[in-house]
């Protein structure tokens, strides 16, 4: 079974999955960082693979892919640094990349490449769903892999019923129609977002993301979802921490 499947199976609530970028802060933190974020309790890691023009990220993301980028991080090379990563690393791992360089890697070489390094699902935030559905999706499902979609408070319920009926893991929920960027609370619009959703029955779990940051944002994500994708925040303290075992204690204690 998908790693995904299993943790949302055993673990219905308060599942905190964490994004970070490849590369970042050093080319060789890739796995380090992977291993911090499983010893201090994280269920789910969202690996970032930097991109040039990275449409749905906010600054602190956008920072990080560029200096990964310089690092020399690649589509290519985050693969060589993956291959033995589950000799260490057995929580959820899932691949958040844009759709540009996936392409000039060649999919389903990307494909076959994640599924080898024990990837269990994709994000691709530029893939638009029919196309997905069109061209991509029997080949993500061929190597095992899930393909996580997004959507945000402006997408149709149609639309939302559409992705859950073809995709498959969960659903990212994108908490406002802005990039992504730590915030302190959410408003009654975002609330409401989210129990609108939750009211539709959907068959996917789903996790909010976009603004999470602190134990009022996790624990109101938590209410409405199955947990919550925390980047802004950990990127930030990978920045600023004197090591990447300091950023994800303080992480997690950012979140109690």
């Amino acid at each position: 079974m998908n790693r995904i499947d299993q943790l949302f199976q055993q673990k219905k609530e308060h599942i905190l999955s964490v994004y970070f970028t490849a590369g970042y802060p050093q080319l060789n933190d890739t796995v380090r960082v992977m291993q911090a974020l499983e010893r201090n309790g994280v269920d789910m890691l969202e690996i970032g693979v930097p991109f040039s023009d990275p449409m749905a990220d906010g600054p602190v993301i956008q920072a990080a892919g560029t200096q990964a980028l310089r690092n020399g991080m690649s589509v290519r090379t985050l693969f060589s640094q993956l291959e033995d990563v589950r000799a260490t690393v057995s929580i959820p791992l899932v691949l958040m990349g844009y759709l540009n360089p996936i392409l000039q890697f060649g999919f389903e070489e990307y494909c076959r490449r994640a599924a080898a390094c024990g990837i269990d699902g994709l994000i691709i935030p530029d893939l638009p769903f029919v196309e997905y559905v069109e061209s991509y999706k029997l080949i993500a499902e061929k190597h095992g892999l899930h393909m996580i979609m997004l959507i945000t408070p402006e997408t149709s319920e149609e639309r939302i019923r559409l992705i859950d009926a073809h995709t498959s893991g969960f659903i990212y929920m994108v908490s406002s129609a802005s990039v992504t960027g730590a915030r302190k609370s959410f408003g009654e619009q975002n609330l409401d977002y989210f129990r609108k959703v939750n009211a539709m029955g959907l068959k996917n779990p789903r996790l909010i993301g976009f603004g999470i940051s602190n134990s009022e944002t996790f624990a109101a994500a938590c209410r409405e979802a199955a947990g919550a994708i925390i980047g802004s925040r950990f990127i930030s303290l990978l920045g600023s921490e004197p090591s990447v075992e300091a950023a994800a204690k303080k992480l997690i204690e950012a979140l109690r």
